[in-house]
């Protein structure tokens, strides 16, 4: 697959550590996911995580994120141990994600799926809230001009009363996208985002994730999240024409052991990775 990036983009040169894994183990009984994994994840990057099915990736998420608890090791962002911590505090300190398996309310609208992921970031008391007045009032106004800056940046303006349940498995995953950014994460967890889709709504996603990645400036001048961009991405996909096109750096992972890290180049060469992932020819 061949995506469709802007006009020759200037590669952002990886700065601080935003997320910093040290020797992380997970099991389930006795059955071990991950094991002794260490890395880092910069800003200024899109970091892919690989490997053949199995290999740990997703766990590897829910563990950053807290959906598990790993037995060993430790897990900081921004400095700030994140070790176990749970979900709703994960998301709140500006960890969202989209997951392999999509995670939505089928029975609400797009518009509602959003603003529901939105409400985490809204100030106002429960009372206040209830009650719908005054500030409340105004506020979820005002939050509503971002999830409708989401949706126009998504081109899902057409399904936005629509009911997330009936809508076509590509329009639900972009709806899930839309959910994570109105989090406006510091860090953006992709797991798979292009799982089960055609080559067109591959592209469509992949042209999203660079936008966001990059920002779209004076586009979207009153939507932070999309005007300065989400600058540290960690994207778990099969597809490895995706993730040789927009990876920055990649971590490749199998039986929940790290194998190799570095470069798409580097990466695409690496004796361990052909034989674990790729297969026995370089490709």
């Amino acid at each position: 697959m061949t995506t469709t990036k802007k006009a020759a983009p200037k590669k952002k040169i990886a700065t601080k550590v935003r997320i910093k894994i040290d020797h992380l183990s997970l099991s389930f009984g006795g059955v071990k996911s991950l094991t002794d994994i260490s890395l880092n994840v910069h800003d200024k990057e899109i970091l892919a995580i690989i490997g053949p099915n199995g290999a740990g990736k997703t766990c590897l998420l829910n563990c950053i994120n807290g959906f598990y608890k790993p037995q060993h090791g430790e897990i900081t962002f921004d400095g700030k141990r994140i070790t176990r911590i749970r979900p709703d505090k994960a998301a709140r300190l500006g960890l969202a994600r989209t997951f392999q398996n999509i995670e939505l309310y089928t029975g609400l609208s797009t518009l509602d799926n959003i603003m529901a992921a939105r409400h985490v970031l809204m100030k106002q008391n429960p009372i206040t809230s209830a009650l719908y007045f005054g500030w409340a009032h105004k506020e979820e106004i005002e939050q509503r001009k971002t999830v409708e800056d989401i949706i126009d940046f998504l081109e899902i303006e057409s399904i936005r009363k629509q009911t997330v349940g009936v809508l076509p498995y590509g329009m639900r995953k972009r709806v899930e996208l839309g959910r994570a950014l109105a989090l406006e994460p510091k860090v953006l967890l992709l797991d798979e985002p292009m799982a089960g889709m055609n080559l067109e709504e591959k592209e469509d996603i992949a042209r999203f994730i660079i936008d966001i990645f990059e920002g779209q400036g004076v586009t979207y001048p009153n939507t932070p999240v999309l005007r300065d961009g989400v600058s540290c991405i960690v994207l778990v996909e099969h597809d490895m024409g995706v993730v040789m096109d927009i990876a920055d750096r990649i971590v490749v992972l199998d039986f929940g052991r790290k194998i190799a890290e570095g470069t798409p180049e580097e990466i695409k060469n690496n004796p361990k990775v052909i034989a674990a992932y790729l297969g026995e020819e370089k490709r």
